[in-house]
């Protein structure tokens, strides 16, 4: 497996684009990925009860695990806009099915932005023309740029591997800097590959990446209404049937895409000036063991230390052992860095100057020891800023 440039367009028979349409006052704010074959697809879909128009059409278009072109808005998030908003993303559907001569059924939607208004859809029809005149191979770059909102940068990976012979690729594009926490969150993400797949193996493969990537990631702890992550598969790389050493290939090639713009999240999160990956161990199940990592991970005490460069291991300790009840202290250990801080729940004496030295780093370890099984789980986070609360003051 080798990484290559293109994102959502490397995969072969696929196109994208974005355009400005005006619901941005500038900027990129419409993108259309586009299959010229109908796709085997699948998604997941955000976990909050409160949820954006687009998210039940786009259930509703995959009924029958079929798509082949995908319409993503930013600057609008089209959620608790009523039946007329569900009316305005099946127009905007419509229109885009219309121009590209496909079935409607055939077409996916995901908004993201304010919540509480309505889609321009003037705007956003008027604009539909030149952005199917636009689709390229060449512009995925295009598309990772419409869909951003408080992003700093266009999130976008591909890969390249060799299934029975067969040259297979995949790649993708996200946005989320914000609002963003597991069962999905502020974050929406679109998968691409020229595989050959049945939709079965596909939503596995999806589901499996999904957990280990977009569903272990956090800046704040909320969970948006508008976050999906769609995966397309065309079948035009002409591979034979998957048997199990290709699936396996192919689920590790998924699953570096997933984690890889799960990471772009993370680095690019709101305010963020450090990148923090929290690892814990010895916990009884999975389930333990993320509970523990994401109550660390979602800490204000711990996050705002990341920030100052304070190596407050204490906090770590704490949010832990209010995590799950079968926490035991004189079990726990926890690592900063390789350096050792806390030993079956009594300090060590630590040189505070390696500590200082490891918090002032880009990129953070820490790592949390149950001793009450054989499970673990990893999750991605980042520090809490003051930047971070003046853009979410004024968003």
């Amino acid at each position: 497996m080798k990484v290559i440039p293109g994102g959502v367009t490397a995969a072969k028979g696929f196109r994208a684009g974005g355009i400005h349409c005006g619901i941005k006052y500038k900027n990129k704010d419409l993108a259309l990925i586009y299959s010229e074959d109908p796709c085997v697809a699948c998604g997941l879909f955000t976990q909050n009860k409160v949820q954006a128009a687009p998210i039940s059409l786009s259930r509703a278009h995959l009924r029958n695990n079929r798509a082949q072109a995908i319409v993503i808005n930013s600057g609008c998030a089209n959620c608790c806009t009523g039946k007329q908003g569900i009316r305005d993303a099946r127009e905007i559907c419509a229109s885009v099915a219309e121009k590209l001569g496909i079935s409607s059924n055939d077409v996916l939607a995901a908004s993201t932005g304010t919540i509480g208004k309505r889609l321009p859809l003037k705007k956003i029809k008027k604009a539909l023309g030149p952005l199917v005149d636009r689709l390229s191979p060449q512009r995925g770059l295009a598309a990772a740029r419409a869909i951003m909102t408080t992003d700093t940068k266009p999130k976008q990976v591909a890969v390249e591997l060799k299934i029975g012979g067969t040259e297979v690729r995949l790649g993708g594009i996200a946005k989320g800097a914000g609002m963003i926490h597991p069962c999905l969150a502020t974050m929406l993400a679109f998968i691409t590959t020229d595989a050959a797949i049945d939709k079965r193996r596909l939503e596995k493969a999806l589901k499996d990446a999904v957990d280990n990537s977009f569903n272990s990631i956090t800046v704040e702890g909320d969970t948006s209404t508008n976050d999906m992550v769609l995966a397309l598969a065309n079948g035009k790389a002409c591979n034979r049937g998957l048997r199990a050493r290709d699936f396996k290939a192919f689920q590790k090639a998924l699953d570096f895409v997933c984690l890889s713009l799960a990471k772009m999240i993370i680095k690019d999160a709101e305010g963020a000036s450090r990148f923090v990956e929290i690892q814990v161990e010895q916990a009884k199940d999975i389930a333990q063991a993320k509970k523990v990592a994401f109550k660390v991970a979602n800490s204000p005490l711990v996050k705002t230390a990341i920030f100052g460069g304070n190596p407050n291991w204490g906090r770590i300790a704490a949010a832990a052992g209010c995590a799950d009840k079968a926490v035991r202290a004189d079990r726990l250990n926890i690592y900063l860095g390789a350096v050792k801080v806390l030993q079956k729940g009594a300090a060590l004496n630590v040189n505070r100057e390696r500590l200082n030295k490891i918090f002032r780093k880009g990129k953070i370890e820490i790592k949390i020891i149950l001793g009450l099984g054989r499970s673990a789980a990893r999750v991605f986070t980042c520090d809490l800023s003051d930047r971070y609360v003046k853009i979410n003051a004024e968003y």
